[in-house]
């Protein structure tokens, strides 16, 4: 499917952390963004944040993402449109807390597209890395589902972990949203591409506040790299459609669903990685059999053209921006 270059794009749920990132790296890029929030309180901040940026940016509020024909007038005239907003929290008793809002909120905004985006050409969802997670061996790519998660949740029901119904929640939505596209396919001018980034939090201010265990961690990307993932998306030729039912990847045959960064680190690879003057830990104390494994972020390079930034430019930044904001200090360093 052919590139977008310029135009509207709609960012839901604006004022989240990855999205707030997407609005920027979109913006920056020239396009105009019409954000939304779930309430005119909620986008207040980031109304400020881009007042510069004058008309080229707007909030529309769409209270209930969930409620049928949500989107129906956020979508009308824009061409493209980066679907962020998902419920994320791991205390949910029952799995269709998590899993109703996520697959809801996913096929609402696919539907109103197919009613009333007539100028849409490319709608962006932003998946996760849970989704692609299985016990095999190696890395793992985008021919990897989740399905243990899935399985977990049928079988326990609100037995099941708390991190289980998340990874539950994130396939169905995926999967649901593929499977919409196949049935709708002929009736629709855009096309879908599916973003799989890692999920990191808080972990990075742990690792260099919190006294106690280094070895904690993950797969990891930039949200500078996610927000830029997002652009390249949109303005990448993609390769031809294929129905999810005909993904094969011993003939090389893929949905256009990309990882987004994912190498295997820990918290002390972090600590490693930064300036001198800040806490280090066991310098150098992790071997790559004590790292979880990477993802294999091979498509996103050869289709969108992703280069990734690396973990010490990461942390770096990271660290700068915990300084200036008097949330971390660093440590004295003796000549």
């Amino acid at each position: 499917m052919p590139s977008i270059q310029s135009g509207e794009v709609l960012v839901s749920g604006a004022n989240g952390f990855v999205a707030t990132w997407c609005v920027q790296t979109f913006l920056d890029a020239g396009f105009s963004v019409r954000g939304t929030v779930r309430s005119a309180v909620k986008g207040k901040h980031i109304k400020r944040f881009f007042a510069s940026y004058g008309d080229k940016f707007e909030l529309v509020v769409v209270p209930d993402i969930t409620a049928p024909g949500a989107f129906d007038e956020a979508v009308k005239g824009v061409d493209a449109i980066a679907h962020t907003a998902s419920p994320f929290h791991l205390a949910a008793d029952d799995p269709a807390d998590l899993s109703g809002p996520s697959v809801r909120g996913t096929i609402g905004i696919l539907e109103s597209a197919r009613k009333y985006g007539q100028t849409v050409k490319r709608i962006v969802i932003t998946s996760s890395a849970v989704a692609v997670t299985t016990p095999k061996d190696g890395p793992l790519d985008e021919y990897d589902w989740n399905n243990g998660a899935v399985q977990a949740v049928a079988d326990k029901g609100a037995a099941a972990g708390n991190v289980d119904k998340y990874c539950n929640s994130k396939v169905l939505a995926e999967r649901g949203a593929w499977e919409f596209l196949d049935k709708h396919r002929t009736e629709v001018g855009w096309d879908i591409a599916v973003l799989n980034p890692p999920l990191i939090l808080r972990m990075m201010f742990n690792a260099f506040t919190a006294s106690g265990p280094t070895s904690g961690g993950g797969q990891w990307a930039s949200v500078k790299d996610v927000g830029r993932a997002h652009l390249l998306t949109v303005t990448t030729d993609l390769p031809s459609y294929v129905p999810l039912s005909a993904v094969n990847k011993k003939e090389g045959r893929n949905v256009n669903r990309f990882i987004i960064g994912g190498q295997g680190f820990t918290r002390q690879d972090m600590l490693d990685a930064a300036p001198t003057q800040y806490k280090k830990g066991f310098p150098n104390s992790i071997t790559t059999t004590m790292r979880p494994r990477d993802m294999d972020n091979t498509r996103s390079q050869e289709v969108l053209g992703m280069e990734y930034t690396s973990i010490h430019e990461t942390v770096e930044e990271t660290l700068a921006d915990y300084e200036r904001r008097g949330w971390i200090k660093p440590l004295a360093v003796s000549a």
